[in-house]
């Protein structure tokens, strides 16, 4: 009986399986560095984290390389590749386009929203209430597209989320402080009400108020960090 020739596998493959590590590079090294664990300026050094991951460094280079375009990195020509430290300059422009987008997304997503969305808001409510602070912004995100939504706005939700990501490692320093997560609890349970209301009417004033207060709080904190870092001799 002649011999039946193996199948070769497809060319695609194992570009296939490289591209899922990269993506499990990506995920380890955003998490490192939106929970602080990797501090802003920080230099990634490829060798050492392909060595704590179990990869090479191919999925290292790729994953810095998808993290510079989403703002979190930097790669400075023969120099490597960094931490990316937000500016104030910068976080006063991701929250001004936040003022200006998520209103509006929020009216929209007042008048369709479901109680399925409105229960799953309140769970998450009660998660952030005892949330350590490295976990506290990836909820708040998760509360706020929960809310948006129903305004089947794709587009823009995706636009959010990166805005979101950039400036996530700062609010570990802004929920530590008790008096400011018990506020935060009143404002989404405000929001959650004025979905359950179908309040369009308020919800665009409601939520500038929340993102402003916000904007203040996190904007005090850069400018302390900042100025601590200047004081270092």
């Amino acid at each position: 009986m002649p011999k039946v020739a193996k199948r070769a596998a497809p060319a695609a493959m194992p570009k296939l399986q490289r591209q899922t590590t990269t993506a499990q590079v990506v995920d380890a090294l955003r998490q490192q560095i939106l929970s602080g664990h990797l501090a802003p300026g920080e230099a990634l050094r490829q060798e050492a984290i392909g060595e704590a991951l179990g990869v090479s460094r191919i999925p290292v280079r790729e994953a810095i390389r998808l993290l510079e375009a989403e703002g979190m990195v930097d790669v400075l020509p023969h120099r490597g590749a960094f931490v990316c430290a937000l500016s104030v300059d910068e976080l006063n422009e991701a929250f001004e386009i936040r003022r200006r987008l998520e209103p509006w997304l929020f009216e929209e997503a007042v008048r369709k929203i479901d109680a399925q969305s409105l229960a799953a808001a309140r769970a998450l409510v009660t998660q952030m209430d005892n949330a350590h602070e490295a976990d506290w912004g990836r909820l708040n995100w998760a509360l706020h597209e929960t809310l948006y939504r129903p305004a089947q706005r794709e587009m823009t939700l995706a636009m959010l989320k990166r805005l979101h990501d950039r400036t996530d490692r700062y609010f570990r320093f802004q929920i530590v402080n008790a008096p400011i997560r018990a506020q935060a609890h009143a404002e989404h349970m405000e929001m959650i009400e004025i979905c359950e209301q179908r309040d369009v009417g308020r919800a665009a004033a409601v939520l500038e108020h929340h993102i402003a207060t916000a904007a203040a709080q996190i904007r005090g904190i850069v400018e302390q960090l900042m100025g601590q870092r200047d004081a270092q001799p």
